[in-house]
């Protein structure tokens, strides 16, 4: 018998046990990822304080404007823009946390951009 897989619901229980293992403070803040269907979203996050210390997407008027080249390139984009950001507040290094989604595509390409840029994971 055939059954229906509940794709959420699976994202949704593997992200609640990435995120009992991972946590972000001030000094080295959770860099969470979320990917929709047209857009991805970076922000970093202190979970001591239960702030967000910065935040891309491709939502962003200075990532949005002119051609992007596709998904994965935006992806790319969004890595370097948020990489960036904190380098400005001054945080070096962050722990990454992938939201559930396998480590590939346009996840993998915003946490190697984000590498690329400076930031240490």
């Amino acid at each position: 018998m055939h059954r229906n897989t509940d794709r959420e619901g699976t994202r949704r229980r593997i992200r609640h046990r990435i995120r009992a293992k991972v946590g972000g403070t001030a000094a080295r803040p959770r860099l969470a990822v979320f990917r929709s269907d047209k857009h991805i979203y970076a922000q970093a996050i202190d979970d001591a304080a239960g702030t967000t210390l910065a935040q891309a997407s491709t939502l962003d008027s200075a990532l949005k404007s002119g051609k992007t080249g596709g998904a994965v390139a935006s992806a790319k984009k969004v890595g370097e823009a948020i990489a960036e950001r904190l380098k400005e507040k001054g945080v070096e290094a962050v722990v990454f946390d992938r939201g559930g989604y396998l480590y590939h595509g346009r996840v993998k390409a915003l946490a190697e951009a984000a590498r690329a840029a400076g930031l240490k994971f």
